[in-house]
């Protein structure tokens, strides 16, 4: 039996080697679509005639050998036309890498990967006209593994399928003279045209930031706070945000970076790198962790005469009600008396189920107690 093979680069070239070693089949002519194609190549070296296209996309009748049984298509992006099919009998073959008609078209492998599919295949299917919908004449299925590529899956599963399939078919066109052809069903068809980005599976896109809480403490000196920004704009870090203060002579502070992905560990080793100055730094990964529903956001403001004991009091009130301190700031200042003034600036998320108005009253027992003045407002509200 007489094939002219249609074809280009590695797969044409493979199923060139394939069809070789099929007993009574000659490969009578190659076609593809360039002199240095590597199906070209590989048909010089082996002394087959090969038919270079004027026209890449499309096949014409002249291309196709004297006395042809029967045209292969392997990986073509040119039509076989019809004057070209019409001189072989029973017609031509083509392989798709897809269970067809699922994803007719050029990038049948990278559509498999884009639409999640768990399975894949290989399709053996008449030429004819209409893009990939001629009838099947041979078909087989593999499963798509977690997290493969489309060259991954081409290189473990599709070509080895098609490179097979073609050749079972081929074989039972010479001892038949005839070909299975079962129609493709229409409603099934999807089209898989030509990317032009990158393909990925969801779970393997890019990674959004993540959140460094830095914490700083050391002898306080210029140019801390500097050190630390440059760091962090060295590897593509946002700044957003900073608690620092001065206290007897020591700076203490802690800094929110939301770095890229990739750059996580890099920045958390240049920031380590900075304790040879004489710092202490601590450096924790975090989540954006919303607001729980069933929690509510206030405001605390606590004034009073300094004395021991104001935070123990409060905080351990706030932490019997199942009250979160989401931020704490305190400061003594001196007043005209002499008197030290004591001041406390907090942020609270205080459970659906204890109200504001009967953390009020609890608020206004406690700074009766310790002689303070305490204000408490929802943030929001």
């Amino acid at each position: 039996m007489k094939v002219t093979l249609v074809g280009s680069r590695y797969f044409g070239a493979a199923v060139l080697g394939a069809l070789r070693k099929e007993s009574g089949v000659d490969i009578a002519r190659v076609v593809a679509p360039a002199a240095d194609d590597r199906l070209a190549l590989a048909a010089q070296a082996a002394g087959i005639a090969v038919h270079v296209l004027d026209n890449p996309k499309l096949v014409p009748g002249e291309a196709i050998a004297e006395g042809t049984d029967l045209v292969v298509a392997a990986h073509t992006h040119a039509r076989v036309s019809p004057e070209a099919l019409a001189r072989a009998r029973p017609g031509g073959l083509g392989d798709h890498p897809s269970l067809q008609p699922r994803h007719r078209g050029i990038a049948a492998v990278e559509w498999t990967i884009m639409e999640g599919d768990p399975i894949a295949g290989g399709s053996v299917y008449h030429l004819a006209d209409g893009w990939d919908a001629g009838a099947i004449a041979a078909q087989d299925w593999c499963f798509v593994a977690k997290g493969e590529s489309a060259r991954e899956l081409w290189e473990r599963a599709l070509a080895p399928m098609g490179l097979r399939l073609l050749a079972e078919t081929v074989r039972h066109a010479r001892r038949h003279g005839a070909l299975p052809a079962l129609p493709q069903d229409p409603r099934f068809a999807t089209r898989a045209p030509m990317i032009r980005k990158p393909v990925v599976r969801p779970e393997d896109e890019a990674p959004g930031p993540v959140s460094l809480v830095v914490t700083i403490m050391g002898r306080d000196r210029p140019g801390i706070v500097s050190a630390l920004a440059d760091c962090g704009q060295r590897f593509g870090a946002n700044w957003t945000a900073s608690r620092m203060a001065r206290a007897a002579g020591e700076f203490a502070g802690m800094v929110q970076f939301d770095v890229p992905h990739g750059q996580a560990e890099a920045l958390t080793q240049a920031l380590h790198r900075l304790e040879s100055g004489g710092l202490h730094i601590a450096v924790a990964q975090s989540g954006a962790i919303p607001h729980p529903p069933s929690m509510r956001a206030f405001d605390l403001d606590l004034v009073g005469d300094d004395r021991p004991g104001i935070v123990s009091t409060l905080t351990r009130m706030l932490a019997g009600r199942g009250v979160s301190i989401e931020n704490l700031h305190t400061e003594v200042v001196g007043g005209g008396s002499g008197k030290q003034t004591f001041r406390i600036g907090a942020h609270l998320l205080v459970p659906a189920a204890v109200s504001a108005e009967a953390l009020r009253q609890d608020l206004a027992g406690l700074a009766s107690e310790m002689q303070v003045d305490v204000g408490l407002g929802e943030r929001g509200a």
